[in-house]
C-alpha cells in the first residue's frame, strides 16, 4: 500500500510539474511568412506630381510570437532587392541598378526587430534594424495585430496576420539618385505598408 501511495504521489507530482513547465514552453510560437499572402509595399514621390507605388516580389521571413509576453516576440525578414516591382519593366531595371538598390552588389535587404512596445490591445510600435545598401539604421513600424486562428478554407494551417506602416529616408542609406537641391525631384521619404501572414510551424 505504501508503495502504491508513493507511486501515486509521484505521478501526481510529475503531472503538476508538467503542467507548470508546458505553458511556458508553449508561450512562444514559431511562424514562417506565407509569401503568397505577404506584401511589402512602398510609395515615393515622383517629382511632386504623384506618389508612385512599388513592391518586392521575393521575400522570406519568420517571427516568434510570445502571446503572454508580446514585447519578447521577434521578427526577421529578408527581401531580394532585385525583385523590386513597380509594374514598369524599364523603371524596375533602373531601380535594381547602382543608382538605387544596386541589387548585383547588395542582393538582400534585411529587417530584424530589436524591441516591441505595446500601444493598445492589438497595436504596437516595433523597432528594428533595417540594412540596405550595406548600411544599417533603426526603423520603427506601427503594427496592428489582425487575427490568429485556423485557416478558414484548408482547416489545417494555423495562421497569424499583421499589418504595419512606417517610413524612412533613402538618403540615410546612401541612395541619393534624383535628389536635386530644390522641390521637383524623386522623393527622399519612402512610405511603407506591410501586410503579412505567417503559418505556425
Amino acid at each position: 500500500m505504501k508503495l502504491k501511495k508513493l507511486v501515486s504521489a509521484a505521478s501526481v507530482a510529475a503531472v503538476c510539474a508538467s503542467a507548470m513547465v508546458s505553458p511556458a514552453q508553449a508561450e512562444v510560437e514559431h511562424y514562417v511568412l506565407d509569401p503568397a499572402h505577404t506584401e511589402t509595399l512602398f510609395f515615393i514621390s515622383h517629382l511632386g506630381f504623384s506618389n508612385m507605388p512599388g513592391r518586392f516580389a521575393e521575400l522570406e521571413g519568420e517571427f516568434h510570437y510570445d502571446k503572454d509576453n508580446i514585447p519578447a516576440s521577434k521578427v526577421t525578414v529578408t527581401v531580394k532587392t532585385g525583385s523590386v516591382d513597380t509594374f514598369h519593366e524599364k523603371r524596375d531595371k533602373h531601380l535594381a541598378s547602382p543608382d538605387f538598390f544596386n541589387a548585383a552588389e547588395f542582393p538582400e535587404m534585411t529587417f530584424t526587430s530589436t524591441s516591441i512596445e505595446m500601444t493598445g490591445d492589438k497595436t504596437a510600435k516595433m523597432t528594428g534594424d533595417l540594412t540596405l545598401l550595406g548600411v544599417t539604421k533603426p526603423l520603427t513600424l506601427d503594427v496592428t495585430f489582425n487575427r490568429e486562428g485556423l485557416h478558414t478554407f484548408n482547416k489545417k494551417d494555423h495562421v497569424a496576420g499583421f499589418s504595419a506602416t512606417g517610413s524612412f529616408k533613402r538618403t540615410d542609406f546612401g541612395m541619393g539618385f534624383g535628389m536635386p537641391g530644390k522641390p521637383g525631384g524623386i522623393g527622399d521619404e519612402v512610405e511603407l505598408r506591410i501586410e503579412a501572414e505567417g503559418i505556425r510551424q
